[in-house]
């Protein structure tokens, strides 16, 4: 059996589109308040795309950055994979249109939509070609165009989300030497799938007037029962994550950015300090696929990341879907 190659993050990349939409911005349109969203979520702004951006467009500005940060070609490619559960088009995928904007003309490219955990699972699946043998190149990218999929008076959902991407070029860690991607998990339990769902759009319920005037292309969810999923799991995969590990070891943990307070109670059902913790959700909101490697980017650029310390990723989301991720940088 050839032998197990490991992986490294060569390069990262983020993009937020232009649009700041404040939560002064949400009083004119629901019954909010700043006071109000801040206390329950943490969250003071989010980016959203411009009329004339899509998710590839988003993908295509992190990407370069990623790439320039790996001094890696496009050419040099061999496969994109792109987490997202809001792509350009049902078909083709938001990959292959990344793919053709990039020249990675030696690329594969597809899609995966876990969608709060896409980026996770774009991760795992790209470490997997990797390490298999079966690539030397990936580029993955977590990006969501979340806000052409918010009911603007329903003020339980429109205040929480955002958009943008953020991208990671793997390779093996012999050749970059930082990043070293130790151990992950993807897990789900589809009977929760109705905690966040949309309804309008796929084959079951597609798209019609009936169905665009009912709100079911909107994305809807169950607070309290998602504040509760999210809290133990995400307790669950940072434990499970740092397993065998000292405390002392961990630089940082970086979540999905779902919910301040979410982040808060999981962090204190550990007993960890928030220091401990990346939280960037005040100034983007939930992008999620791309509120990790957003995050992760961000925590780089401010030099949170401690060279030959780990770093926990961890994310969750509807389907329900987890993932994690544990790395040495």
């Amino acid at each position: 059996m050839a032998q197990r190659v490991a992986v490294g993050i060569a390069g990262t990349g983020s993009y937020a589109p232009p649009v700041v939409m404040t939560n002064h911005d949400f009083e004119k349109l629901v019954d909010t308040s700043d006071e109000w969203i801040v206390q329950r979520t943490g969250i003071k702004e989010r980016h959203f795309a411009e009329a004339s951006q899509a998710t590839s467009d988003l993908c295509l500005e992190a990407a370069r950055q990623a790439l320039d940060s790996a001094k890696v070609k496009p050419e040099e490619l061999d496969l994109i994979v792109v987490g997202t559960l809001t792509p350009d088009f049902l078909l083709p995928s938001c990959s292959a249109i990344l793919q053709s904007k990039l020249g990675a003309v030696n690329a594969g490219a597809f899609d995966v939509n876990a969608a709060c955990t896409g980026f996770l699972t774009a991760l795992h699946t790209g470490e997997s070609f990797i390490a298999a043998g079966r690539a030397r190149k990936v580029l993955v990218l977590g990006a969501e165009t979340l806000s052409r999929f918010l009911n603007m008076q329903d003020r339980a959902s429109c205040i929480l989300f955002g958009d943008g991407a953020g991208a990671m070029v793997l390779a093996p860690h012999a050749e970059c030497g930082r990043g070293e991607i130790l151990r992950s998990t993807l897990g789900a339990d589809g009977s929760g799938y109705e905690f966040i769902h949309m309804r309008g759009g796929g084959s079951r319920v597609p798209p019609t007037a009936e169905s665009v005037a009912r709100g079911d292309h909107f994305i809807t969810l169950r607070g309290r029962e998602v504040f509760r999923f999210a809290v133990l799991r995400m307790a669950e995969l940072i434990e499970k994550m740092a397993e065998g590990f000292p405390r002392d070891e961990v630089s940082l943990v970086v979540p999905h950015q779902v919910n301040a307070r979410i982040i808060e109670a999981a962090l204190e059902r550990l007993d960890w300090p928030m220091d401990k913790c990346f939280v960037n959700i005040d100034k983007y909101g939930n992008t999620s696929a791309a509120t990790v490697p957003m995050a992760f980017h961000e925590a780089l650029a401010q030099g949170r990341i401690e060279k030959g310390k780990l770093v926990v990723f961890c994310a969750f989301g509807a389907g329900l879907t987890w993932g994690g991720t544990l790395l040495r940088w």
